[in-house]
């Protein structure tokens, strides 16, 4: 069965609320090793955190240093896919959408925050504030992006089948996320500095061999492995729908 794994303190997150429990329990699933937290979010807490936005992840945040970072997650793509409908999910501040528009993809975003959605349809970006798993009406996509957000989804096996149903075969997904099976990780949570065991807004610790478990289970093929320039101890992985 499960186990308890680590107790984070989430009192230090800068969202923290007093209606938030000030500790998070993580568990590890017996079957497959895989870190997740004991529970979700109400709707109620949901609201909490959504109404709070860091200035990072406000649309134009940065734009230029984010350019080029984002210039490198897009060069890692062009072997796989170099025109067409690139959807960013959880797009945030809008960097890497604008800057494969310079690349000639046409940016589709979504993102669950209303102002980053009003502010990229002021920018002439076509945007969506809904669930991924609600838009299967749009028109099918040449790249899907989903970086630094598998972590925060509550159920991660439906979110990517989600995204598959608006891919064709072999459409590349980029996808990043905090790597608990690197030697780094294990270094900082040895030494009491590891920020991601007190997240108060992710629900998943992934490894690299589960994260590729799980791609492979809902239809993809891993097919480049790097490291991610977005945040600290993250992994960087480009997969192909099969």
């Amino acid at each position: 069965g499960d186990c308890e794994v680590y107790r984070g303190d989430c009192t230090k997150h800068g969202m923290y609320d007093a209606v938030l429990s000030p500790e998070i329990i993580w568990k590890k699933c017996g079957a497959c090793d895989h870190v997740f937290t004991s529970g979700h979010f109400t709707p109620e807490v949901s609201e909490v955190i959504f109404s709070r936005l860091k200035d990072s992840r406000k649309v134009g945040y940065n734009l230029e240093q984010n350019r080029k970072v984002s210039a490198r997650i897009i060069e890692k793509v062009l072997p796989y896919a170099d025109s067409g409908r690139w959807l960013d999910v959880g797009f945030g501040n809008g960097a890497l959408l604008l800057t494969a528009r310079e690349f000639g993809f046409e940016p589709v975003g979504v993102d669950l925050r209303k102002d980053n959605v009003n502010a990229l349809h002021q920018l002439g970006v076509e945007a969506y504030c809904e669930q991924l798993e609600s838009l299967g009406g749009i028109e099918k996509c040449s790249v899907v992006s989903m970086m630094d957000v598998l972590e925060h989804v509550p159920h991660p096996k439906q979110f990517l089948a989600a995204a598959r149903d608006l891919m064709a075969d072999g459409t590349p997904l980029a996808i990043s996320m905090p790597n608990s099976e690197s030697h780094l990780w294990d270094y900082a949570t040895a030494s009491g500095q590891n920020p991601y065991w007190g997240e108060l807004e992710h629900f998943h610790n992934f490894s690299r061999t589960r994260l590729y478990a799980l791609l492979e289970e809902t239809g993809f093929k891993p097919v480049r492995f790097g490291l991610s320039e977005r945040y600290r101890m993250c992994m960087e992985v480009i997969a192909q729908r099969v």
